[in-house]
């Protein structure tokens, strides 16, 4: 009679263990899809800005700053997702959460700094002035009584307003992007293009007979990665991926593949 009785006790039990088990599996599979929800950072970029951040041939996003972002999001154990935006909107963006981080070519500035909380800086800058091969502008001061043409809410446009030279402009055009005013500028629209350097000189190198740039800039800036204000634990996160990259040498490689040389700081 024991053996008959144990049985059906070991049936039910073994059944009761596998049970738990299955559902205990099925939570921790739930768990690791909320985990990986919650790893993806979603990075706003202005995709019409080469060589950081612009379309190929085939539509696919590319650029020293895609690089960048991809491999140092893979170091942090992150996915991430790059979502185009107005780039004059930036800071609401960010600050409204729809992109966790700015990352395309975005100038420290103290002013930004009220609004923006940033990585370290990977990169430095000026802002150029672009000109066509047989214009009298050989200088800063020659910009007065000029056309010029510069991205809205770009650095460029901040570091115009900063210089006095500015007054003297015969008139100031903002762009929606960089490429347009490059494209005006060709066109006989505009006098001088006031442009990130990066984006000027990848320009000019692909057309050497359109464009000419001037000694004079309207100074130096450095890039970082901008994050929501009290966002410190991604800050950190990137930061740390963004230092061991620049340790091991990669930071060096990315940038060698766009502009030829290191020009990370």
């Amino acid at each position: 009679m024991r053996k008959y009785f144990f049985l059906p006790i070991m049936t039910f039990f073994a059944a009761f263990l596998l049970s738990a088990c299955d559902n205990s599996s099925k939570q921790n599979a739930a768990n690791e899809d909320t985990n990986t929800q919650m790893q993806t950072i979603v990075v706003g970029l202005d995709d019409d800005f080469p060589p950081m951040g612009f379309r190929d041939e085939s539509n696919n996003l590319v650029g020293f700053d895609i690089d960048l972002a991809t491999e140092a999001a893979k170091r942090a154990n992150l996915n991430v997702e790059f979502k185009p935006i107005d780039w004059s909107a930036k800071e609401a963006e960010l600050n409204s959460g729809r992109v966790d981080a700015l990352w395309n070519g975005l100038t420290i500035t103290d002013y930004r700094k009220e609004n923006v909380l940033f990585s370290k800086p990977y990169m430095v800058n000026q802002q150029i002035i672009v000109v066509r091969p047989n214009s009298d502008i050989q200088s800063k001061a020659d910009l007065a009584g000029k056309v010029i043409g510069l991205q809205n809410g770009s650095s460029a446009l901040d570091a115009v307003n900063a210089d006095p030279i500015h007054q003297s402009f015969g008139e100031l055009n903002q762009y929606a992007d960089n490429v347009t005013a490059l494209l005006d500028l060709g066109n006989e629209r505009l006098d001088a293009v006031v442009v990130d350097g990066v984006v000027g000189r990848y320009y000019v190198a692909k057309k050497p007979d359109d464009y000419r740039i001037l000694d004079d800039n309207f100074g130096e800036e450095q890039y970082g990665v901008g994050f929501k204000q009290g966002n410190t634990e991604l800050q950190q996160k990137i930061q740390n991926a963004l230092d061991s990259m620049e340790a091991d040498g990669t930071s060096a490689k990315i940038s060698e593949k766009w502009f030829g040389k290191d020009v990370t700081k």
